[in-house]
């Protein structure tokens, strides 16, 4: 039976084990963002695992040496000092590492089989295609956890369906890195054979649903047309959701304020999605009990909904950060701004701004420009053949002699540090400095008044599932 509410799969560890174990149990789909998972476990692992979940998931893992090993090389009995910095891992590459690919299997299982504890619901995990480095060894964990559903958004995820076909088979599998400048001939692909992690051991898996996370009718279309396996759904996500939004079609126009231009041009064709006889879900502006019964009258399943789950108590979202989003709620103050320029990969970003965080340019512009997580780092063709790597919000000189362009540099902001902040997991620095976080809602954000009861601080997922169910 396929979900009424998708519970959007925010990053990074937002949407947690903890809040879709939460939304699954009581009824929606629970989703768990797969964004650097990897750096998620560590910081966890690193902080001393409190309350032992990781623990337990590490010992659910179908190869124990594997799971060992990331245990001794991270934990730190009674956690790290708070001055201390957390431990860093090697950037993702095309080729990457042995032992980071292992430890991507890991955090992802993890994760999803925290989630899938104590209920027998389905759990789905969110990707982002533009991180397309970990992709392979991220579903596969996923796959070894026994996940339902895989979601992917932000980019065209032409190969995705195939490659879940190969991994759920136990097959090497590969994906196509988007290298800018690359010439016939190169070898652009991602390769992963799940034996190098489990030797000969072949666990019997399934191959969950895929739903990719689309703009507009013609994506659809195009992915339906040319992926390399079955889309079991979409989820059409509009400007107004939180995150990342796809950008408006044609010239881009900005308002006074500095935000992006939606126009006809970017009218969902609803009327497309119906015809095409494949599940839809809307996102972005139905996150009421009216809205969910207007998408379904539209022929939608359901809707998916954000920033409802990211401001309930089982989320993973800093406290601090969800006391005073919830404050701007009751005082019926909106503050959520579309910033074209904020994420270097050049999508649209949702950004609320809330002191302290990196919405605040006096905030974010006296922080030295260092990219040392790499997740939104995009690939390109050096003069010999090879790959490299850059992002437009690291050092700009940096940027420029590996032949970027000084105008991408403009307004980017350092996203992966600042979304681990936002969860808890923040970078110091120097034993004094302490990495901001940037906090993204939907342009709906009031609406989240509708889940609070009178002088109540807060509600769970399981009251936005009951309250948009009318149960």
């Amino acid at each position: 039976m396929l979900p009424t509410i998708i519970q959007g799969g925010m990053g990074v560890a937002i949407s947690d084990w903890h809040l879709a174990r939460a939304a699954s149990k009581a009824g929606a789909l629970g989703v768990v963002s797969g964004t650097a998972l990897d750096q998620v476990l560590v910081r966890r692992l690193q902080d001393g695992d409190p309350g032992g979940h990781m623990r337990q998931a590490l010992d659910a893992f179908p190869v124990p040496a594997v799971a060992e090993r990331v245990w001794q090389q991270y934990y730190i009995e009674g956690g790290k000092d708070e001055k201390q910095s957390y431990a860093k891992l090697p950037m993702h590459t095309r080729e990457g590492t042995p032992e980071l690919r292992a430890l991507c299997v890991v955090a992802n299982f993890v994760e999803v089989w925290l989630a899938r504890q104590e209920h027998d619901n389905p759990v789905g995990i969110n990707f982002l295609e533009k991180i397309q480095f970990p992709h392979l060894v991220s579903i596969y964990g996923a796959l070894l956890a026994g996940v339902d559903y895989i979601l992917m958004g932000a980019g065209i995820p032409l190969k995705i369906p195939g490659a879940i076909d190969a991994l759920a088979a136990n097959q090497p599998a590969t994906y196509p890195l988007a290298v800018i400048g690359s010439m016939p001939g190169d070898d652009t692909l991602i390769r992963f054979d799940p034996a190098e992690i489990m030797g000969d051991l072949r666990p019997a898996l399934k191959r969950p649903g895929f739903f990719a996370i689309v703009g507009s009718s013609t994506l659809a279309l195009t992915l339906l047309r040319k992926a390399n396996g079955v889309v079991n759904g979409f989820i059409i996500e509009g400007p107004t959701a939180g995150g990342h939004n796809a950008p408006p079609r044609g010239k881009l126009q900005l308002t006074p304020e500095g935000e992006p231009i939606y126009g006809e041009r970017d009218r969902v064709d609803l009327a497309a999605f119906r015809e095409f006889g494949v599940p839809f879900w809307l996102a972005g502006g139905y996150g009421t009990r009216d809205g969910l019964l207007a998408a379904q009258a539209e022929g939608a399943t359901g809707i998916q909904m954000g920033t409802a789950f990211a401001l309930c108590d089982d989320s993973g979202l800093r406290p601090d950060y969800r006391s005073a989003l919830l404050t701007y709620v009751k005082e019926a103050v909106t503050r959520v701004k579309t910033d074209p320029l904020a994420s270097p990969t050049g999508f649209p970003f949702k950004v609320a701004n809330l002191p302290g965080t990196v919405a605040l340019e006096e905030i974010y512009t006296s922080r030295p420009r260092i990219c040392d997580l790499g997740y939104l780092r995009e690939s390109y063709r050096e003069e010999d053949g090879t790959i490299g790597y850059r992002c437009a919000a690291e050092p700009v000189s940096l940027f420029l002699d590996k032949g970027g362009e000084q105008a991408d540099t403009v307004g980017r902001k350092c996203i992966c540090n600042a979304l681990m902040a936002t969860a808890g997991f923040p970078q110091i620095r120097a034993g004094k400095h302490v990495e901001a976080g940037i906090v993204t809602s939907g342009d709906a954000l009031l609406e989240v008044g509708q889940f609070l009861a009178p002088d109540a601080e807060g509600y769970s997922a399981a009251d936005v599932v009951r309250t948009m169910l009318g149960t």
